[in-house]
């Protein structure tokens, strides 16, 4: 029991591979979305996307409470999260602040730690230092929920190109780091 965290940049393969995913489970599959239709593209793209899906599959819309919708489908159900960056911007632009993020990802990571499934977010760590508030508070609080998502995942993708690397679980070292 416990979900696959799939993490990547943008276009790098990771929805693709939780699709893959979640056709080959053996199990009922319930897609929880968080995107959404602020303007004409993303109601494309939606839409799109919901095409894309097996008929069979359960979809839920859960742009802000990602906890509820989890509790809200079977244990017996395969889970596709897609993605946590929406929903940590969701959050953000609702007015909900960096600590209760941070409690409600620990309440989600750890709901999921009792389900199969797999939970997809962008790696948002790897650019350069962006140049506004907001935009360096949302990368540091993605960062914080990507870190726990995968301190409690089974196990930890990295997408590049459409190829999946295994992080592999986290080793100790001796001596400590330093924090950037």
């Amino acid at each position: 029991m416990g979900y696959v965290l799939i993490l990547g940049g943008a276009r790098s393969g990771k929805s693709a591979l939780a699709d893959r995913m979640g056709r080959a489970a053996e199990m009922p599959v319930t897609f929880i979305a968080t995107a959404a239709a602020g303007d004409a593209e993303m109601v494309f793209r939606i839409e799109r996307h919901r095409a894309s899906r097996p008929s069979d599959w359960m979809t839920l819309e859960a742009p802000l409470d990602l906890l509820a919708a989890v509790r809200a489908t079977g244990p017996a159900s395969f889970l596709i999260v897609d993605c946590l960056t929406l929903w940590v911007s969701n959050l953000m632009e609702a007015g909900h602040g960096a600590d209760e993020i941070q409690r409600a990802a620990d309440a989600l990571a750890e709901e999921l730690r009792t389900r199969h499934g797999v939970v997809v977010s962008n790696e948002v760590g790897l650019g350069i230092v962006p140049a506004n508030g907001l935009a360096r508070s949302f990368r540091d609080v993605l960062g914080a929920v990507n870190a726990k998502f995968a301190a409690r995942a089974e196990r930890s993708l990295f997408m590049v190109a459409g190829r999946a690397l295994d992080l592999g679980p986290v080793e100790p070292i001796d001596g400590g780091l330093e924090r950037d």
